[in-house]
């Protein structure tokens, strides 16, 4: 994983495109397993196929979603919503507040894909922490 910043319009950026299997952790939220809200973002696929956040649209209530931290710990988180939001209407405010308890917000592109526009919308996995190890 690597950390990434807002992009020049105010948005969580993303990895790289050359760097597709990469997850990246925004360091302006928490980091993952601290209280709050952690954002970690990543492509959905590339030109190559899928890429590290491929699975995440499949993702169930009470999946494990495991973490490995700078400081080699492992947060584990149990997911407890998957949603797809439509980019006109993303609600920034429920995906990025902050929170009382350490959750994760796993995101990367979803819905309809179209090749003028890319993908229309998010996917956001919710999940709250069971454990640092």
């Amino acid at each position: 994983m690597t950390s990434v910043g807002l992009d020049r319009n105010g948005w969580v950026s993303v990895p790289s495109a050359a760097r597709a299997d990469v997850a990246g952790w925004y360091s302006g939220a928490a980091t993952p397993g601290e209280r709050g809200t952690s954002v970690v973002v990543g492509h959905v696929d590339d030109a190559a196929g899928p890429a590290v956040f491929y699975p995440l649209g499949s993702l169930t209530r009470g999946t494990r979603v495991e973490v490995l931290r700078d400081d080699r710990r492992t947060a584990v988180f149990a997911v407890y919503a998957v949603e797809v939001f439509d980019l006109r209407d993303f609600p920034a405010e429920q995906v990025y507040a902050d929170t009382a308890e350490a959750e994760i917000r796993l995101i990367t592109c979803g819905g309809t894909y179209s090749r003028d526009r890319g993908y229309e919308g998010n996917v956001v996995v919710f999940g709250r922490l069971v454990a640092v190890r």
